[in-house]
């Protein structure tokens, strides 16, 4: 059986372990480490597959003996196999998780002006693939030029998409700002799925702005990394049905 699992510094309310086990048949544990501890982790290669989170998706960088160019592109990585030879191949699902939740949600960015709430790692991801939809991206963060007090020159924005970990649980009457001051907003993207309605989505749909969570792009990327855990290709019904059971 293959061993695989998710590093990172805090994983206690991961769903990722329920999520794989409904995938296939591999062990999958929640592998906590601090950074002092990342690289001897890594080199250790006593697993098979790995997913990575905050905040070590650019440290195992320099661990691997190969890379995808979607992940050296965007610098980031999630998703690591070790292959029959022992070597270390790193990749990342995320682009495929959000492009596939851009899929679903229906709101085509081409040409449009999106916002990309936050600057950190899970927004380099999100850019990546607005950018190759072809939207007008500009990043907001509360320090950069466009930042939560001058969003009036963006209230022309057609889709706000939420990379920060605003509202998240626990913190869930949080919003990162009021979607309903948006005069041409067409949708809200809020990659955080717990709660699976947030204060930001909750504000929107009070104005009847479409909106969804982050739940499909963590199964649809949790999907692609198990695909490449196994060496098979992913499933598209595999990922509707465990988003539906999920939902």
């Amino acid at each position: 059986m293959l061993k695989c699992g998710l590093l990172g510094r805090k994983l206690g309310h991961s769903m990722s372990p329920k999520i794989h086990s409904m995938m296939a048949d591999y062990s999958y544990e929640l592998f906590e480490r601090e950074e002092d501890e990342v690289g001897s982790f890594i080199t250790g290669r006593e697993y098979d597959g790995l997913n990575v989170t905050i905040p070590y998706k650019k440290t195992v960088f320099r661990y691997m003996d190969e890379v995808s160019e979607v992940a050296r592109e965007i610098g980031s990585i999630n998703t690591i196999v070790k292959r029959a030879d022992g070597s270390l191949y790193g990749d990342n699902t995320d682009v495929f998780g959000f492009s596939e939740l851009v899929r679903i949600f229906g709101v085509n960015p081409q040409g449009r002006k999106v916002l990309v709430l936050g600057s950190g790692g899970a927004s380099v991801s999100v850019k990546y693939v607005l950018d190759k939809l072809g939207a007008y991206i500009v990043t907001v963060s509360r320090s950069g030029e466009d930042n939560y007090s001058n969003l009036e020159k963006h209230n022309d924005a057609s889709l706000i998409v939420n990379t920060t970990p605003v509202g998240m649980y626990p913190n869930i009457y949080e919003a990162p700002l009021d979607p309903r001051l948006f005069r041409a907003l067409e949708g809200v993207i809020d990659i955080i799925y717990n709660p699976a309605v947030t204060k930001l989505m909750e504000m929107a749909e009070s104005a009847r702005i479409p909106s969804i969570n982050g739940l499909y792009m963590l199964v649809a990327q949790a999907a692609k990394s198990s695909a490449l855990f196994r060496g098979v290709a992913a499933d598209d019904a595999v990922i509707d049905k465990i988003y539906r059971e999920l939902k």
